[in-house]
């Protein structure tokens, strides 16, 4: 896998450097488990509902997509289980269910690649409050260890005795793909024979009051209520999510996988400020083009596109300028899922699930939120779900600040 010069990068996998998903673990909001989030989606039923997590009164915004009926007892062991923290719980039952879902344990050697948008926020609040209250002397040292963003993968490297690499990055709504793009070109070069690749987030109560109060939620405007509308011209931000999902790759799959990640594409668009999108759409369509260039495909063999649309005006209209200025008068089938679990939930992992999900039962989700779509669009995402011949779905990320990370996911390794 080969690095290209900046702002372009793909790692030029090709057909001999496919990689499995041979098991996915999830802990979502509405959903424990992978064939709970596959009715969740097959339902066509959202998560996000108002929260009673913290008092919202004050705010523009007041839903969410919270994990409710979880019980982290239920994979971790009392002795373990009150040394982590809730990005911890998520992440490492997760992991858990991914194994259980491959129906093999990974070798020593593989590594854990995870990505988080925020990470333990709450985790450090808590800290920095015994901290002011007692003094350092006092405060608890457990919740120092697990204020920073690499506690997750730590503790699944050591639940399940991993040797390899353990990397955690934060790219914005980028960090899933990030990190799967890294252990992906871990695996191909040899380096380890499979990895554990995830992302991890939760909602807490100064995130969710910081992105109110600069704009950035879903909120209720006149005649309309507050919702996530993803493509839609009435659309006026986000709604979040939370929860973990985990992903079994692997060089030479232990069971018939779910499908290939054949092609990654990565790029940047200056446009954009450190807290919003751009107008780059050119930058996108370049990493969408990397990716499927790094498949060994042509544009042509792309069956359908799951979005990275989240409801934010500038976000949605970079993708869709991006789709089009790409695919012209043929664009395939776009599915815009994220007002089901939230933006951020998973740290984007739940997208790319949705997505392999797609290509394991050959059916396309329906988009969900969008009743009313911008005038702009050429095209017209998929409304209704329908069985579908699913070759090769292109997975984009576009991150706020300018972040770009696509994947190709293929049904064939060759």
């Amino acid at each position: 896998m080969a690095l290209l010069t900046e702002p372009l990068a793909t790692y030029a996998a090709g057909r001999a450097g496919r990689i499995a998903i041979s098991g996915i673990g999830i802990v979502a909001p509405g959903a424990i488990g992978i064939d709970a989030f596959r009715a969740l989606l097959n339902a066509g039923m959202s998560a996000v509902a108002p929260i009673e997590l913290f008092d919202t009164e004050g705010l523009c915004a007041h839903n969410a997509a919270l994990v409710i009926d979880f019980k982290a007892r239920d994979y971790i062991p009392p002795m373990k289980l009150r040394r982590m923290n809730t990005l911890s719980r998520y992440a490492v039952s997760a992991a858990r269910l991914a194994i259980d879902d491959a129906g093999a344990a990974l070798p020593n050697d593989a590594g854990v690649a995870l990505g988080t948008v925020f990470g333990p926020v709450q985790t450090s609040v808590d800290y920095m409050q015994e901290y002011v209250a007692k003094g350092a002397a006092l405060a608890p040292p457990q919740l120092f260890a697990e204020s920073v963003a690499n506690a997750p993968g730590s503790h699944i490297a050591i639940e399940l005795d991993l040797r390899g690499f353990n990397v955690t990055i934060t790219q914005r709504e980028s960090s899933l793909l990030a990190a799967a793009m890294f252990a992906s070109g871990q695996i191909v070069k040899g380096t380890v024979p499979a990895a554990i690749i995830g992302g991890v987030e939760e909602v807490n109560e100064m995130v969710f009051s910081v992105l109110d109060r600069v704009g950035a939620l879903a909120h209720a405007q006149g005649d309309l209520t507050e919702g996530m509308r993803p493509f839609d011209r009435r659309r006026n931000g986000m709604s979040i999510g939370e929860g973990s999902a985990i992903f079994i790759a692997e060089r030479e799959p232990s069971r018939e996988p779910y499908g290939w990640i054949s092609g990654f594409g990565m790029a940047r668009d200056t446009t954009a400020t450190i807290s919003d999108w751009g107008n780059g759409d050119e930058q996108v369509a370049a990493a969408m083009r990397a990716a499927i260039d790094d498949a060994g495909i042509e544009i042509s063999g792309i069956d359908a596109i799951y979005a990275s649309a989240n409801g934010t005006k500038r976000g949605d209209r970079l993708e869709f300028r991006a789709i089009q200025y790409l695919f012209g008068d043929e664009v395939p089938p776009v599915v815009a899922t994220k007002a089901y679990f939230g933006e951020y939930a998973a740290g984007g992992g739940l997208q790319f699930a949705a997505a392999l999900l797609a290509m394991r039962d050959q059916r396309l989700h329906a988009s969900f939120g969008l009743d009313e779509p911008d005038t702009e669009l050429r095209f017209m995402p998929v409304r209704g779900s329908r069985p579908a011949n699913l070759r090769n779905i292109l997975v984009n990320s576009i991150s706020a600040g300018g972040g770009i990370v696509c994947a190709v996911i293929s049904r064939e390794r060759a």
